[in-house]
């Protein structure tokens, strides 16, 4: 299990740094600051760790560009703002580094790259193919084209799952807070910092506040969502201010800054981290407690016996949330059959499919390799 004094062995850190760090607090591009993330990044690098960065900062640098006083609304504002920071941010990141010889590459994803498997498969063929050539890959979320149907949400969101994506042993989350407190240091000057805990810990999630800042979007509850989402993965998360001098090093050195959140779960397969990472589902099936008792303990396939009711539209191949009476998820999947024919069998035993559609895909609605189990 992942330690503090383990950090030295760890070999590939994704790196996420927020708008107010990158941005004077919404002041335009502090490039100061963007020198020295780099420096410190080339730092990392000269120890043998492959890093990935995950920016924000082109919305809030688009904004200052455009000379508006807060962040709109309105979409196409917010993509607009996108397309043009998104040029000073990669501008300045490429300069700041190339003046530790350090090429970077710029990708740009939305929800819909992942959830596409093929696509997902290619994202970390060039990720893994970029590290291998001492680049430096720089990824943010595609702001001028996404919608909210593929919006990953915010950039710890993104941090996480491209932590899923090339297997790292760290995520350093750099926020303006100094880490995860037992509450909201804003409303209580008595809150103590969690130098460390489980990331199964049920009571992290109630101690994280769901508030963020004018300018992100993300809170202290998103970092310790993505935590979670990391620890598929095995990956370890820090939860840190960037405001430290130096941090990135002194993190590597193990002195105890931040929140180290430890995967303390089996690491997922590829596979299972891959649909685990869908944000999006179509619909919602209703289980009966022998079929969740099924999943959890015994890793079955869905049957249509098990489901009592569903909700949404949805073709086959597309995923579903499958949750218990009271509306919690207990498990995630892709589904064999559409909606309208999962209408006419749910409740009914397999063998009464061909009966019942006329044909039969599967004896289950999902099978257990499209299956993933959730904790909510």
């Amino acid at each position: 299990m992942m330690n503090r004094n383990k950090l030295k062995q760890s070999r590939r850190w994704v790196i996420k740094i927020g708008s107010a760090l990158l941005t004077n607090d919404g002041k335009g591009l502090n490039r100061e600051a963007i020198q020295d993330w780099a420096e410190q990044i080339a730092h990392l690098r000269h120890q043998g760790i492959e890093v990935v960065l995950v920016s924000s900062g082109s919305v809030a640098e688009g904004i200052k560009r455009l000379g508006w006083k807060k962040r709109p609304t309105e979409i196409s504002e917010l993509q607009a703002a996108a397309a043009v920071g998104q040029m000073g941010l990669i501008e300045a990141y490429e300069s700041a580094f190339a003046q530790f010889g350090t090429q970077t590459a710029q990708i740009l994803l939305t929800h819909d790259d992942l959830s596409n498997r093929s696509r997902y498969l290619n994202a970390t063929n060039t990720l893994q193919t970029l590290l291998r050539h001492q680049v430096v890959p720089i990824i943010n979320e595609n702001d001028t084209v996404v919608t909210d149907e593929i919006r990953f949400g915010d950039n710890d969101t993104l941090a996480a799952l491209t932590a899923n994506l090339i297997g790292a042993d760290v995520l350093v989350i750099l926020t303006d807070q100094q880490g995860l407190y037992d509450s909201n240091p804003r409303e209580n000057p008595k809150a103590q910092l969690i130098s460390e805990a489980a990331v199964s810990r049920k009571d992290i999630e109630q101690m994280a506040s769901p508030e963020g800042g004018a300018l992100g979007k993300g809170g202290m509850y998103t970092k310790v969502m993505a935590a979670k989402r990391a620890a598929r993965s095995g990956t370890a998360t820090i939860i840190a201010s960037g405001k430290e001098s130096n941090i990135l090093p002194r993190l590597l050195e193990a002195e105890p800054l931040g929140t180290l959140l430890v995967p303390d779960l089996e690491p997922m397969s590829a596979r299972k981290q891959w649909l685990a990472g869908h944000l999006k589902a179509k619909g919602t099936l209703v289980l009966d407690e022998g079929a969740i008792k099924m999943l959890q303990q015994s890793g079955k396939s869905l049957l249509p016996i098990g489901v009592k009711s569903y909700q949404g539209e949805f073709k086959r191949g597309e995923l579903v949330i499958c949750t218990d009476g009271k509306g919690h998820e207990v498990a995630r999947g892709l589904i064999n059959y559409p909606s309208h024919e999962v209408a006419k069998i749910i409740g009914k035993p397999s063998q009464e499919i061909p009966k019942l559609l006329g044909y039969m895909e599967d004896e289950s609605l999902i099978h257990r390799d499209n299956l993933v189990v959730t904790e909510n």
